[in-house]
């Protein structure tokens, strides 16, 4: 899954990773090394401008909220359980197939963060019986320093309780789309630790290599049975570092550059 990431690249290093032709410096969000479900986050997407002259696609770096809100929900208190759609189920779960045909994005992060539940825990968890205290936090980075790509899609949902001209009545979020963790050995492994990502959690967001960016972002594309579920096929293996992190980070309170950097080995008294 994808519950936690670290997002601290500005707008300038975004315009020219993903080829940005808009973008509003009032929407520009401040680095965040702690992007927790139900916040603004910046995501790259294709769409024609509002009035605009011509009806072309326009790659644009949005402002949205994490936490998809179907555009038929009633209320967005459900928010916070629709931050990630599993890439297996996007074409037929009623939240997700909408979006999926016709409003795909790319969330950009520097890495995303993962709590190691170590074999006897999981067993714990499938038997419904009390979680242990303390996992060791990973952060899990392309491991050459590149942007990390997740593959997300976004809705609109209008709040039937404001105006039409009030500002908060159109709500626009995103959800990042996941798929299973890779079982194959890691780019780059820590010392001690995981020797993959799947030993770190069964899924992952789907990250997006930059040959698969155009064709996601493309509106035109609406064939969902075809070229669209090709592109959810996870990328060539061996492109991830994982590495432990302080578990300050479990705390959604704290955020600092200091979350993501690399411990010489687990914390003591955490698992793996």
């Amino acid at each position: 899954m994808c519950g936690r990431y670290a997002a601290s690249r500005g707008p300038e290093d975004l315009v020219e990773a993903f080829g940005i032709e808009k973008w509003e410096p009032e929407e520009t969000l401040a680095p965040d090394w702690n992007v927790a479900p139900t916040k603004e986050v910046h995501v790259v997407l294709d769409r024609p401008l509002k009035d605009a002259s011509h009806p072309r696609p326009v790659r644009q770096l949005r402002t949205l909220k994490w936490g998809l809100v179907p555009s038929w929900a009633k209320n967005p208190d459900g928010a916070a359980r629709m931050i990630n759609a599993r890439s297996e189920t996007l074409h037929e779960k009623p939240s997700f197939r909408r979006p999926f045909a016709q409003r795909r994005c790319i969330v950009p992060a520097d890495g995303y963060y993962e709590w190691v539940t170590a074999h006897d825990e999981r067993q714990l968890e499938v038997e419904g019986k009390k979680k242990r205290a303390r996992k060791q936090p990973y952060f899990v980075q392309p491991s050459d320093g590149s942007v990390f790509a997740m593959a997300g899609i976004y809705e609109f949902w209008r709040d039937r309780t404001l105006p039409d001209e009030h500002p908060l009545a159109w709500w626009v979020t995103c959800s990042v789309i996941t798929t299973e963790a890779e079982t194959g050995p890691l780019g780059v492994a820590p010392a001690e630790g995981p020797r993959s990502l799947a030993e770190i959690h069964p899924r992952m967001p789907l990250m997006l290599t930059p040959d698969r960016w155009d064709a996601w972002l493309d509106p035109a594309n609406t064939d969902t049975e075809g070229s669209l579920r090709e592109l959810l096929a996870p990328p060539p293996g061996g492109l991830m570092r994982a590495y432990p992190v302080s578990t300050a980070v479990s705390n959604v309170r704290n955020n600092g550059p200091e979350l993501p950097a690399e411990l010489a080995a687990p914390e003591e008294g955490t698992l793996f």
